[in-house]
């Protein structure tokens, strides 16, 4: 249990990572769930992240923590008696960094909405009493639309990756 507790990713990563991580303070919280509701449009159960621990280039690049809590309203039935947290919140969370991120760069108005999910892929599992940081950097950066690539990363390994696709509305 003792690696549970670990603040961040360690040396033992693969060079698959979008970026260095060299110098990023895990422990950091530059960002929390005010700040986070000001910019997205999440509420709720929904609101998947918890925070927002490093940023660089205005937004071009981040990190935001997604603490798995055993009470989430996914953990009873995914699986029953040994819950993981489910993939496709996983990446809804990766998203919400990105339209963070987007959103803070950009000051568009409007609800970020997916366009496309490509190259999904998920590694580890992520458990309840896990902190999920997930990584974002922009690939395409428009008045309107972004492209990202995320990645999250969870007890020292990577737990899943993905680009992302998103633009925003007026819904």
């Amino acid at each position: 249990m003792a690696d549970r507790e670990s603040a961040g990713p360690d040396d033992g990563l693969p060079q698959e990572l979008l970026f260095d991580l060299a110098g990023v303070d895990f422990a950091a919280r530059i960002a929390g769930k005010p700040e986070i509701a000001s910019l997205i449009a999440h509420r709720g159960e929904m609101a998947l992240l918890d925070s927002i621990v490093w940023m660089r280039d205005e937004g071009a690049q981040g990190i935001g923590l997604k603490h798995v809590r055993p009470d989430e309203f996914w953990c009873a039935g995914h699986f029953p008696g040994k819950p993981v947290f489910p993939g496709v919140l996983q990446i809804e969370a990766g998203a919400q960094l990105a339209a963070f991120l987007y959103y803070r760069r950009s000051r568009a108005q409007g609800t970020s909405v997916f366009l496309r999910i490509d190259n999904a892929s998920f590694r580890s599992m992520v458990v309840p009493g896990d902190d999920l940081f997930i990584l974002c950097k922009d690939v395409k950066f428009g008045r309107r639309r972004f492209v990202c690539d995320v990645q999250g990363l969870v007890r020292g390994r990577i737990a899943f990756e993905a680009r992302l696709g998103g633009m925003t509305m007026n819904l």
